[in-house]
């Protein structure tokens, strides 16, 4: 080929520029000089001016300052100052040796060359120190340069060495003429020392420059890796290898976890969103604003401007969260998208690298190309796929930290907001709607982001798809892509139908776990009653629906998963079936067949994500439009109260007129409160006291008038408002700990026996909204805040309404009254007592939202106005004590002529007496249990059965179990699950089922692999050209392989849920009837919440996820296989290296696996603080804003979400590291497939081309792959804790052979003898009964009494053998009860037990579980149970719906349905747990009554608390300790002045 020199580049070189027969046409390629030294120098000093930018932009936006001088960055200075000093040298010999006198012509390049080459140098020379000064560690930009430098240097090296030895040849020769060399010699000089040192600065660059010594932020011990990364560790993830190695060795923990990246944390996420939520905010006013500052800080805060800004401003619209995001993260969102569009790009070159491929195997036999063009197309394959994985990997990453910055903005700004809302706009939404804003909807954005480039980048791949498939097959493409089209909306349907047996689903298993609930709170009541069975079968009956469902969703589910895996192939079939039926001329060869498949598998991704991108847009559309309308939502104005010290009072009200957002609730108050005086408001109840109280904090809104503060506030909420958090953190409040003024407060609230009693004293953590507290102890503890905070204005909102009487008088003394703490304050005391009003300054009495009357209480009661008759009506209803009224009394009576008063005080007085009384017996028993602080003790005392002080050694052994038991579980989920779980598994799922998924998976690859071959055949044949017929045949087999392959896999997807389906309902049975027969004591133990779990959560994965899991993993599996067998068929030798990939691929999957499990149940612990703080600020706001320490609150939130964001960061990378490690193991397929493929001499292009087509999908397999094994793995923990719940103890047989021998009236007599039996509760606990021996003879009535603890109810529950004896027996009728089935002996004695319990269905339901009995009997029942006319008003009668607990009944009523399960079933032997507090004296008669007729002739054992009602019984048995004391008749018992029962009876007066 002539040198044509006349083009521009050639004249610049003076020599060739490109010459293609050295090049391209040759079986040894080289380039030309000239294209060597312009092209490969140029391109990466190109690539680095073009993307210097992103340099200055990270000097900018770096946090960080002044990095020492160190070795490396020393020798970097060094070496590219080398490498200036070499690039000038060469400008200065050229101009030397070249041109001028001398005999070698100066052209361009000499001289451009090195100037090009200087300048980026220098560039590249001044980012040292600036990096140095700006803190940035390490850059890509500089690092890619340098790899690109050498890389492409690599050519010329050879060159070199070539025209070296050349001329070392001409010189040694014979002929050696004086030829000058020197110019040749020193290019080849300088140039090997310019090589080296760009090798050099390369090396210097793979590592990051030492620590900056100024940070922003304080950099921890525990400082993430990745912060002083290089560039090469940050792509490749290696900087997590430390943290993947710890999580393999042992499961991490907390302490393990590297601190936030700065960037994403609260601190510097929030200002620029607020800045730019500001300025949206603004711009939605017409008035004129004022020109802000960047974002507002006051003393480190971040401030949100109210977007129902000043009253004047007119406002436009809604503003939206939207453009605030774009602008405070679209940055970092557009680079990622940027990033994307390269992926997308490179994802079409790979098929147009596979054309190639398949063109060189294909020219192998007629005109074989050279060798070295086939392993370049190989590496270039190889090279395409490597880069996708990093810039993908990158992508991602990329838009994780969006999702979570968005997340962190979102969660604030709605945290800020509800902290500032008016309470118009807190009606509108419970607590649950605003915490979900957080939980939903801000997380929706974070699960988005990943796929919001889908948008445009989906689009564009299915426009290059079918762009390049026009290109192979010409229109016939529109044909597939109709097919793909039609599957759309298919699967649309599908997925809707879905959905609505989901709902439905939903609703069953909600029904099944109530009920499950309701199980397991009356567990002790279905035990006694015998009635198990029933329920058992009403919750299968609910299963079996549920399993329906499940089951017609599960055949929907093969639906959809077929057309998802047989669609490419369908389309391909529908394509070239069209593409060789449209025109005889159009043939199948392989480099058509292959390209297109391949790019059928591209299109495949782009369309199915699309609908699901589709539907999560409209989804996430949604949750913006929350969160607007909540963050436009009305605050409260802060302006209502004034706070002007000029004002004679410190709090006033003057003409306020005031409303919760509707209608006026207060008008005409006017109200002053003195210094250090006590206001108290008084009104019955809904006169709007508390009303007033918020008025003075701003919680509502003013209409009219002037409110005036002075000073710091505390307030006591009517309803204590307690954080989950220690007791003394809830009464410091933020506060520094002051340990004398802390003693003082919490004697003064009466805390310190409450504190006593606590587990951990002060220490102890209390439970969401206080759950383990009594309401006395949650109030006293509020007042203790109140008192501590050492406030100025004090609002007590009746903090002495849940106290006892007692404690209520020590706090008004100690804290409130004249006398106590808190006595020089200025405060106002709303209350409902009478009893401290003559200690107060002022009263004011409220009526109907207005001040009636206000004065001292000797002036109003004087008035005789509507405070006279508020103490009248306080005074019928009866809730004072007995000395109190006198004090009342005294005080009234001084005040003179007031008769009406006080004849009611006196009545009041006469009732309290009567009382007291029927109290005195249990009070003195629970008062010295519960330390007398307890709510309202003296009117409500509830029986403290034996089970309490059980209870109480329980709660202590629960504790350090739930302690040794959370142990226990983490224990079986760190680490891998053990191989019995399987097995279990499996063989609940069936043998047979197992095997048959297996073997139709397999028979499915192999007709896809049959297919695949097939289509090989078809493409190699030449006589296909000529014969239609042929043609036809080859198209009926494909078409035949196709349907094999649709049946078989369907087959294995439904076989799949099926099983699975089989397995979850074997397994809930069997999980059920072991949780059923449990003994009693499992359930003391076991927390009612865990047992729920196993059977709402654990039962829901068995369903629903692990089925689809297994799905799955299992197509996965054999697609591995099916790509190994396929590459191995067409390049046996692919064998050899699959040993060392696999070996690499099952070392990082472990890795993996063990770090991401555990970091994802850190993740999920370390989410829920944040949204449980937030409902709680939620529920406390108006306290919070009380005590004004809102700031301190949202700082709260703000560490939580960021401690969040360190256990989610991790697991985010966790993926990623996986990916790039799986993905590079991927490439190393897709690059041997291809290199044996082109070296191995296969002369067959089809099969070469469906091999390398089966690598390039390789990588997405073992992605998935790997992702299934660890969420099997993950989820397969439910089958182990179900596994483990059935092995649990069980109690005796229900049922036995010879209970069947037994009469049916059994026991006839009634008989029961006590023979030296002892009882305790659970193993390893302390005899309850010790040794306890009596017999009643048939038809006695025996009472039973003792104090608290003594053992009367372990003898009832000893009886129906809810707990087993430990020694001794007892027998009814002569007949042992040990060597009866439990449901013989239980369903053959009656009890009314203590506290009863109704379950939700109806009253028949409730009554008549088996329904055994007729109307008849049931109504008679009811009748002499006093039931019969209540039901009878009743619209449904018998089939009443009883809720949950029985809660639409009275508690005396419920009481009565017990008395007529009694009747209904009536046995020989009764035995009557009496209630104490529940039921009314009315009621209690009624009972009494009833069993003194009906149970005539019954054997009736009475658990008394109440002696007047067993005085009439035919013998009293009084325990103590465990032990019998006494056992006589009453008359003899009361007759013996030192008899137990004597002295007990003195307590309640009735001697």
């Amino acid at each position: 080929m002539a040198e044509d020199t006349n083009s521009p580049m050639d004249r610049f070189c003076g020599s060739t520029f490109w010459n293609s027969t050295e090049t391209w046409f040759t079986n040894d390629p080289d380039f030309t000089p000239c294209f060597e030294q312009t092209v490969l120098v140029w391109t990466p000093c190109a690539f680095y001016w073009l993307f210097v930018a992103f340099d200055f932009y990270y000097l900018k936006a770096s946090l960080d300052r002044n990095i020492p001088w160190n070795k490396l960055n020393v020798s970097k200075a060094l070496v590219n100052v080398g490498l200036l000093v070499i690039t000038a040298l060469d400008l200065i010999m050229a101009l030397i040796k070249k041109g001028g006198d001398s005999q070698l012509p100066l052209y361009d390049l000499d001289v451009w060359g090195p100037i090009i080459k200087f300048a980026t140098f220098l560039l590249l020379f001044l980012f040292i120190p600036l990096n140095r000064k700006y803190g940035v560690q390490t850059t890509g930009c500089q690092f890619l340069f340098w790899f690109l430098l050498v890389v492409l240097s690599i050519p010329r090296c050879r060159t070199e060495v070539r025209l070296d030895t050349e001329r070392g040849k001409i010189l040694s020769s014979e002929e050696a003429t004086e030829q000058d060399f020197s110019w040749e010699e020193y290019q080849f000089a300088s140039f090997f020392i310019f090589f080296t040192f760009s090798c050099l600065m390369l090396i210097l660059n793979c590592f990051a420059d030492g620590l900056p010594r100024q940070t922003k932020y304080q950099r921890g011990e525990n400082e993430i890796p990745e912060l002083s990364a290089s560039f090469l560790s940050r792509i490749t993830y290696q900087w997590f290898d430390k943290m993947a190695l710890k999580g393999y060795r042992n499961p991490l923990e907390e302490k393990d976890l590297w601190d936030l990246r700065p960037q994403d944390s609260c601190s510097e996420v929030m200002p620029i969103f607020a800045h730019h939520w500001n300025q949206n905010v603004r711009k939605n006013y017409r008035s004129k604003t004022r020109v802000e500052p960047k974002a507002q800080f006051s003393n480190g805060h971040v401030t949100f401007e109210n977007p129902h800004g000043e009253k004047n401003g007119r406002k436009k619209g809604m503003a939206s969260i939207m453009p605030p995001i774009y602008k405070s993260f679209g940055g970092v969102f557009m680079f990622g998208a940027l990033m994307k569009l390269f992926t997308d790009v490179l994802t079409f070159a790979q098929p147009q690298v596979l054309s190639l491929i398949i063109g060189f195997v294909s020219d192998q036999e007629k005109d074989p190309q050279p060798e070295w063009k086939g392993i370049m197309y190989s590496v270039l394959l190889f090279i395409l796929a490597a880069a996708q994985t990093f810039i993908l990997g990158q992508y991602f990453h990329r838009m994780f930290i969006v999702g979570l910055r968005i997340r962190t903005a979102l969660i604030n700004a709605i945290y800020r907001k509800a902290l500032r809302i008016s309470n118009s706009t807190k009606k509108e939404s419970t607590v649950g709607e605003i915490v979900n804003l957080m939980a939903v909807d801000a997380q929706r954005f974070m699960e988005l982001t990943t796929y919001l480039n889908m948008i445009w980048s989906a689009p564009l791949q299915i426009g290059l798809a079918l762009f390049f498939l026009w290109q192979q097959l010409g229109p016939s493409v529109l044909a597939g892509l109709a097919v793909m089209i039609i599957l759309i909306p298919v699967n649309g349907v599908i997925a809707s139908r879905i959905k609505t047996y989901q709902i439905r689903q939903m609703k069953y298993k909600d029904e099944r776990v109530k009920l499950m609930n309701e199980v397991l709170s009356g567990i002790k009541v279905l035990k006694l009653y015998a009635w198990e069975p029933s329920f058992e079968k009403q919750v299968l009956d609910i299963r079996d629906k549920e399993i329906a469902t499940l089951r017609s969703t599960a055949y929907l589910n093969a639906g959809t998963s077929f057309l998802w895996s047989c669609a490419p192939f369908l389309v391909s079939l529908v394509t070239f079936a069209t593409y060789v039926l449209i025109d005889e001329n159009n043939v199948l060869d392989a480099t058509k067949t292959f390209v297109s498949l391949s790019l059928f598998n591209i299109l495949r991704f782009p369309l199915t994500m699309l609908p699901m991108l589709i539907t999560n847009l409209v989804q996430t559309q949604v949750s913006v439009n929350r969160i607007n309308k909540f963050l436009n939502s009305e605050e409260l104005d802060p302006n209502s109260v004034h706070h002007d010290p000029s004002k004679p009072h410190p709090m006033t009200i003057e003409n306020g007129e005031f409303s919760w957002g509707d209608e006026i609730t207060l008008r005409n108050i006017n109200i002053e409160v003195r210094k250090s005086s006590l206001v108290a408001l008084v009104g019955t109840v809904g006169s709007g006291k508390s009303s007033v109280v918020q008025a003075f904090l701003g919680e509502m809104e003013k209409l009219a008038g002037h409110v005036n503060t002075v000073g710091k506030l505390a307030y006591v909420p009517q309803q204590a408002w307690i954080q989950n958090a220690t007791v003394r953190d809830n009464i410091l409040f933020g506060q520094p700990y002051d340990r004398k003024r802390y003693n003082k407060v919490i004697d003064a609230c009466a805390l310190r026996a409450d504190i006593d009693i606590l587990s951990a004293g002060d220490q102890t953590e209390i439970g969401e909204k206080g759950i383990n507290l009594s309401g006395g102890q949650k109030q006293r503890i509020s007042l203790a805040r109140a008192v501590y905070s050492d406030a100025d204005l004090y609002l007590l909102d009746d903090p002495l309404s849940a106290v006892d009487a007692h404690v209520g008088k020590h706090i008004f003394e100690e804290v409130i009254g004249p006398k106590g703490v808190l006595a020089r304050k200025s405060r106002i005391l709303v209350t409902h007592g009478v009893t401290f009003l003559p200690q107060v300054d002022s009263i004011y009495v409220m009526k109907m939202g207005e001040i009636s009357e206000s004065g001292t209480f000797d002036q109003l009661v004087k008035n005789k106005g509507a405070f006279a008759d508020f103490i009248i009506q306080h005074l019928q209803e009866g809730n004072e004590e007995e000395e109190e009224l006198n004090q009342i009394k005294r005080q009234i009576s001084s005040t003179g002529d007031v008769p009406e008063l006080l004849g009611s005080v006196e009545k009041a007085i006469k009732l309290a007496r009567t009382e007291s009384l029927s109290d005195s017996i249990s009070v003195t028993s629970a008062d010295s249990l519960m330390g007398g602080g307890n709510g309202s003790l003296r009117r409500r005392v509830k029986r403290q059965s034996s089970h309490d002080s059980v209870a109480s050694a329980a709660s202590l052994k629960k504790k350090q179990e739930v302690e040794g038991k959370l142990i226990e579980t983490e224990k079986s989920q760190t680490g891998g699950v053990q191989f019995a779980v399987y097995k279990h598994y499996i063989k609940s799922v069936g043998i047979f089922l197992s095997l048959a998924t297996l073997i139709l998976n397999f028979v499915f690859q192999a007709f896809q692999i049959g297919s695949n071959l097939w289509l090989t055949k078809w493409s190699n044949d030449d006589r296909v050209a000529n014969d239609t017929g042929l043609r036809d045949m080859y198209l009926g087999v494909y078409g035949a392989f196709g349907f094999g392959q649709v049946f078989t896999y369907i087959g294995s997807v439904i076989i799949v849920y099926l099983g699975a389906l089989i397995g979850a309902r074997k397994m809930f049975i069997f999980l059920l009837s072991r949780i059923m027969r449990a003994p009693q004591s499992f359930f003391d133990i076991q927390p009612r919440a865990r047992i729920l779990d196993r059977l709402a959560n654990d039962i829901y994965k068995l369903d629903l996820v692990l089925p689809e899991l297994i799905r799955v993993f299992n197509s996965q599996v054999f697609r591995v296989l099916a790509t190994i067998v396929v590459i191995s068929m067409s390049t046996p030798i692919f064998l050899t290296v699959i040993v060392p990939i696999a070996f690499l691929y099952y070392f990082a999957q472990r890795f993996y696996v063990a770090t991401s499990r555990q970091l994802m149940r850190l993740e999920s612990v370390s989410r829920s603080p944040i949204y449980s703080h937030f409902s709680e600020t939620v529920t406390g706001a108006s306290t919070i804003r009380a005590y004004n320490v809102g700031n301190r609150f949202i700082d709260e939130s703000d560490a939580k979400v960021d401690k969040n964001q360190v256990c989610k960061y991790p697991s985010v990378i966790a993926n990623r590291w996986l990916a790039i490690r799986l993905e590079m193991v991927g490439n190393l397929i897709i690059l041997f497939a291809s290199l044996f493929a082109v070296l191995g001499g296969q002369t067959n292009p089809g099969l070469v081309g469906l091999s390398v087509s089966y690598a390039l999908q390789v990588t997405q397999t073992l992605n998935w792959l790997v992702r299934m094994t660890s969420d099997i793995e993950t989820n397969i923990v439910s089958v182990e804790r179900i596994k483990e719940y059935g092995e649990t103890k069980q109690e005796a047989a229900w049922e036995l052979e010879q209970d069947k021998s037994k009469p049916k009236n059994w026991p006839e007599e009634g008989r029961v003898e006590f023979q030296n039996f002892q009882v305790r509760y659970r193993e390893g606990l302390d005899l309850v009964l010790r040794g306890v021996s009596f017999n009643i003879k048939g038809g006695e009535k025996v009472g039973i009494v003792g104090r608290t603890g003594a053992g009367k109810s372990s003898l009832t529950l000893a009886l129906f053998r809810i707990i087993e004896a430990a020694g001794g027996r007892i027998s009814i009728d002569g007949v042992d009860i040990a060597t009866m089935g439990l449901h013989m002996l239980r369903s053959r004695l009656t009890i009314i037990p203590q506290d009863p319990v109704l379950f939700s269905g109806s009253l028949r339901v409730n009554l008549d579980p088996f329904e055994i009995k007729t109307d008849d009997e049931i109504w008679k029942a009811l009748e002499l149970s006093h039931l019969k006319s209540f039901v009878k008003s009743l619209a449904a009668g018998l089939n009443h719906e009883i809720a949950e607990g029985g809660e639409n009944l009275s508690v005396g009523q419920r009481q009565l349905v017990c008395l007529a399960r009694a009747l209904l079933r009536k046995t020989k032997v009764l035995v009557l747990d009496e209630a104490t507090a529940a039921v009314d004296l009315e009621t209690d008669d009624l009972i009494q009554k009833t069993i003194r007729t009906e149970f005539r002739d019954c054997t009736v054992l009475t658990i008394a608390h109440r002696l007047n009602t067993i005085l009439d019984s035919d013998k009293v048995i009084v325990l103590d300790k465990g032990q019998i004391t006494e056992f006589a008749s009453p008359t003899e018992l009361l007759d013996n002045p030192k008899s137990a029962f004597y002295s007990m009876a003195k307590d309640a007066n009735l001697v």
